[in-house]
């Protein structure tokens, strides 16, 4: 029978995306949990998941030469802002991870500045998990639909569609109320120089929380994206 023919080269690239993306956002929902894994996991996950980033923007090239094609919607400005801003913010988790590491860019030898290096850090890797998880909601549309083809599944009925929207109005909120139970407001706008870590919290419920308020951004970004035509 010998081997079955290659998927051509756009269903290839368009995997490798795919990929690239989970465990992306994966690596940056693990690392909002330092304290559960220690300082060495934390940077040896964080130095993968910044090659992701760039490994992605590589996948993704096309999309910067075509900023100067068609035209420009609300949906197109707000979209471009929060890859700019995540750019912008994976950069400075990038420089100030470098500066702080003790074991993955040690042999650097870069010293100085950790107080300040450590408040963007902090504020940096805050606004990247939510950043993050709007991106994702604003293409969740898409996500979807090529997740469907690939497992060959009928479009949603209405009534499915509906199920899956109040579901995920549901992780939404509950999303929400970790927004504020857990604090976010402190560190994406530095109120305080330290982050406060339970170490004796379960992992299980730790992670839960986060996935759940990644969830409300995802949930916003897809109802903008859908609100305006493009979910």
């Amino acid at each position: 029978g010998g081997l079955p023919p290659r998927p051509p080269a756009p269903v290839r690239q368009g995997a490798a995306r795919g990929v690239v993306d989970l465990l992306m956002t994966l690596g940056l929902w693990f690392l909002m949990g330092y304290h559960l894994w220690g300082e060495r996991a934390h940077e040896w996950v964080g130095a993968g998941t910044l090659a992701l980033f760039l490994v992605h923007h590589l996948l993704n090239r096309r999309w910067y030469p075509a900023l100067a094609r068609g035209p420009w919607t609300v949906l197109r400005r707000l979209t471009a802002l929060v890859n700019g801003l995540l750019l912008l913010d994976m950069a400075g988790l990038l420089v100030s991870g470098v500066l702080l590491s003790n074991h993955v860019f040690a042999f650097l030898g870069l010293t100085g500045g950790t107080g300040t290096v450590r408040l963007v850090h902090m504020a940096a890797s805050h606004w990247g998990f939510l950043l993050m998880g709007f991106h994702l909601g604003l293409h969740w549309g898409g996500v979807l639909a090529r997740g469907g083809r690939r497992l060959a599944l009928p479009p949603p009925s209405p009534r499915r569609a509906r199920i899956g929207t109040l579901l995920g109005a549901a992780v939404a909120v509950y999303g929400l109320t970790v927004f504020f139970r857990r604090d976010f407001p402190t560190y994406l706008f530095l109120r305080s120089q330290f982050v406060f870590l339970d170490f004796s919290e379960s992992p299980l419920v730790f992670y839960r929380d986060h996935l759940a308020l990644m969830g409300t951004f995802v949930f916003l970004g897809w109802a903008l994206a859908r609100r305006r035509g493009k979910g």
